[in-house]
């Protein structure tokens, strides 16, 4: 199962070529041929806070142990043989698992299940699983009891634990689909639940939002928003400082701090990225646009080069995947089309003019307060740099469509437009 994080899958929206008489040659990735799934709904994960009792605290934990220890044997045995094909792993494995750990045959499975994709994702260390690390149910061996208990398998047997839930998760419970995580955090036991959201057909559009990523302003749209990322900034520096000093000092109440400020930076970046992303996908709907982002693969190796030594923590420290995966989800549920699109030269191409060069933005690298200006050097028109770039955004060639309307999905489909 996915880690508790909201995702959507793939299929979307094609978007007009580039205004004018031409497009960049750069940008005129047209994929006829893109194969893509669409779906109306969306898969999110939810925590539901579980209330054992203390026997059953105790047979929880005991079965996440070993669940655990007997995933590192079948990662062990994955990285020795150079496999992660499930089956022949099972053909080893599964007898091990059964007598010597003790596991029910469908968390064996699961268990093969959870080294095996673990491995897949690379193959060049072997996985390592925390003791407390999560255990994989799914329906076989989980199912809910009336409206507040859980029955789940252990090494005991099964056990039926009440969980808590409030007004959003009660509103949510139908939408339970597929696996689930059994989490332990801080002494207190999860069920991290798939939902599967049904989705609204996405909007016809006229226009495009576009939106560009950066340091200084984290987002900023062809309409000129921006989101600073100032506030983040000067999070990220006290964290940064109370970590040295912290780490410095080496004593027992420095460790405990420590582990108290583990995470809280992390919250924090999720609640700003949730913020935005919100933001962009309500303007978007309320202005019938569709949504036009920068493709984001490779990003760190394009950009880094570009910066100096000091710049580069404050670059890496984003989670420009995080902001782009909120807006995937967030865009498919309220039926906005939403799209990527090539990023290079959108900062050095003239909105207006079509015109590319280097000297229209010279101070593009600048970390300075007052965010660099765009002056094209054929037509002389000028502009915010970063709007200028969410403008081109807006207007170039679709690279991999993620939520798309009926028509631009047809449309797409026999290769029209």
């Amino acid at each position: 199962m996915k880690s508790p994080s909201h995702f959507v899958r793939q299929g979307g929206p094609w978007l007009e070529p580039w205004g004018g008489n031409a497009a960049p040659p750069q940008w005129q990735t047209i994929d006829n041929f893109y194969q893509w799934e669409y779906t109306r709904s969306v898969k999110q994960t939810m925590l539901l806070k579980l209330a054992p009792t203390t026997e059953q605290a105790r047979v929880l934990l005991d079965t996440m142990h070993t669940f655990n220890e007997a995933a590192n044997y079948v990662a062990s045995v994955a990285w020795a043989s150079k496999t992660a094909d499930k089956f022949r792993l099972q053909k080893v494995v599964y007898g091990e698992l059964r007598t010597t750990y003790k596991l029910a045959a469908q968390l064996a499975i699961r268990c093969i299940s959870k080294a095996s994709e673990a491995y897949k994702r690379d193959k060049s260390v072997k996985p390592i699983f925390r003791p407390e690390g999560a255990v994989v149910y799914d329906p076989r061996i989980m199912n809910f009891k009336g409206i507040d208990t859980v029955s789940l398998l252990t090494l005991s047997g099964r056990v039926l634990v009440p969980f808590r839930f409030g007004v959003y998760q009660q509103s949510r419970m139908d939408a339970i689909k597929g696996q689930a995580d059994l989490l332990y955090r801080k002494g207190v036991f999860y069920l991290a639940v798939t939902l599967e959201v049904p989705t609204p057909p996405p909007d016809e559009v006229t226009d495009t939002l576009g939106v560009d990523l950066g340091i200084i302003n984290l987002a900023t749209d062809s309409e000129g928003e921006t989101f600073s990322g100032e506030a983040v900034e000067k999070n990220r520096k006290r964290h940064q400082s109370l970590r040295q000093r912290l780490q410095k000092q080496g004593t027992k109440s420095a460790r405990k701090h420590l582990k108290k400020l583990s995470g809280k930076e992390a919250r924090f970046k999720k609640n700003t990225n949730h913020v935005i992303s919100k933001r962009i996908v309500q303007k978007a709907q309320a202005n019938q646009q569709a949504i036009a982002i920068e493709e984001l693969r490779h990003i760190r190796s394009r950009t880094e080069a570009r910066l100096r030594h000091s710049q580069r923590a404050r670059h890496s420290s984003w989670s420009f995947g995080q902001l782009r995966q909120f807006l995937s989800y967030k865009a498919a549920l309220a039926g906005v089309p939403l799209h990527t699109v090539d990023p290079r030269n959108t900062s050095r191409t003239c909105s207006v003019c079509g015109h590319c060069a280097k000297e229209n933005r010279k101070s593009q690298a600048s970390f300075r307060k007052s965010q660099a200006s765009f002056v094209c050097q054929a037509c002389g028109y000028s502009d915010n740099a970063d709007r200028n770039a969410a403008i081109n955004i807006s207007k170039a060639v679709v690279m991999q469509p993620i939520v798309a309307s009926e028509n631009q999905r047809n449309n797409r489909r026999f290769g029209e437009g």
